[in-house]
C-alpha cells in the first residue's frame, strides 16, 4: 500500500562555499532526514554537462542492433536493453523500463587487476560509429569521480572523522565507480505510463548499494523517494531535476559504515509517459565488502 504523492525539498550543498561549516551542517541534516541531497557548484560545467547527454543520446538512438553488440559482460561492462533489470521482482510485473551503459574504471585486459571482481576493460562503440563518445565518456567518469570524493570529505566531517577519512588506500584510493547512462523510453514508443498499482515502473523500488550517488537528469520529473520503508502505507515523494547540479544519495555501504546513523533509502523511478534520460556515477569502496566501520561510538 501507498499513501498519494507529494513533493521533498532537499538541502542545497554548494561546493564552493568557502563556510564548510554550514555545508557540513546541511549534509548532516540530510543524511540523518532523507538520504538525500543536491550538490551544485561542482566544477563541471553545463556545456559539458550538456555534451555528455547528447553523447547518451545519440548511443540510445543507434539501431537495437548495434546497441546488442555491446551487451553487457561478465565484469559489467555495457549495454543493458529494456526490461534486463528488475529492481523490485515483489512488486513488478515486468522488468525496469528503461535500458542502459554501464562504464567502470578502464582496467587493461592483460594487468593484474583485471583478474579483480569488477575491474577490467570496458566496452566501447566503434569510432567511426560514434566519434568522440569514448572521449567524452571518459572525461566525465573521472570529473564524476572528482566531485564524488569532494562530497566523501563533506560526508567525514559530519561523521566526525578526519576529513582526509575516505581518501585513505583501503576505503577510496582505488575505488569502485561506477558510471551508468539510463534512457527510459517515452510512452510513444513503449506505450507504457508508470502505474505502481499495476506493478509497472520505469525503475523499481530500491537503495543503492555503494559508498554514493551522484545522479544528473535532465528536466523530466521522474525520481521518488520514500523515507520510510517500513510505513503503512508507504509514502513517496516526487524529487525535482536540479538543472547543472547532481541529486546526490547514500547507499547501503555508507549505512553500514555510519552504523545506520546516516540513511540509504529507498527510491524509484515513476514516469508520465515522457522519455527521460539520466546519468549515474556510483561510488563504491576500494573493497566492496570492507567490514569496517566508523568509530562504534559515534554520536550525532
Amino acid at each position: 500500500m501507498e499513501s498519494s504523492i507529494s513533493s521533498t525539498e532537499l538541502n542545497c550543498i554548494s561546493l564552493a562555499d568557502p563556510d564548510i561549516q554550514k555545508s557540513v551542517a546541511l549534509l548532516k541534516q540530510a543524511c540523518l532526514d532523507s538520504g538525500f541531497f543536491y550538490v551544485v557548484d561542482h566544477g563541471i560545467s553545463e556545456e559539458f554537462m550538456d555534451e555528455v547527454f547528447a553523447q547518451s543520446k545519440k548511443f540510445f538512438d543507434l539501431p537495437h542492433i548495434e546497441k546488442m553488440k555491446l551487451l553487457r559482460d561478465k565484469k559489467n561492462r555495457g549495454y543493458t536493453p529494456m526490461l534486463d533489470e528488475i529492481l523490485d521482482p515483489e512488486n513488478q510485473v515486468n522488468g525496469d523500463y528503461k535500458e542502459g551503459y554501464y562504464i567502470g574504471v578502464e582496467v587493461p585486459a592483460d594487468s593484474p587487476e583485471a583478474n579483480k571482481p569488477f575491474c577490467g576493460p570496458n566496452q566501447w562503440p566503434a569510432e567511426e560509429v560514434l566519434p568522440k563518445w569514448r572521449e567524452v565518456m571518459e572525461q566525465y567518469h573521472r570529473e564524476a569521480l572528482r566531485v564524488a570524493k569532494s562530497v566523501a570529505r563533506i560526508i567525514a566531517l559530519a561523521l566526525d572523522l578526519d576529513v582526509d577519512f575516505f581518501d585513505r588506500p583501503e576505503m577510496l584510493a582505488k575505488p569502485i565507480a561506477t558510471l551508468r547512462l539510463l534512457h527510459y523510453e517515452g510512452g510513444q514508443k513503449t506505450g507504457r505510463v508508470s502505474n505502481p498499482a499495476k506493478g509497472v515502473y520505469g525503475a523499481g523500488a530500491h537503495s543503492d548499494y555503494g559508498l554514493i550517488t551522484l545522479l544528473a537528469t535532465d528536466d523530466v520529473v521522474g525520481l521518488q523517494i520514500c523515507k520510510d520503508r517500513n510505513a503503512q502505507p508507504q509514502v513517496w515523494e516526487y524529487v525535482a531535476p536540479v538543472k547543472g547540479g547532481f541529486i546526490v544519495n547514500l547507499g547501503d555501504m555508507l549505512e553500514r559504515w555510519s552504523n545506520c546513523i546516516f540513511r540509504s533509502t529507498l527510491h524509484r523511478v515513476v514516469l508520465d509517459g515522457r522519455e527521460r534520460y539520466s546519468v549515474n556515477s556510483l561510488l563504491c569502496g576500494t573493497k566492496p565488502r570492507l567490514r569496517s566501520r566508523v568509530p562504534a561510538n559515534l554520536q550525532i
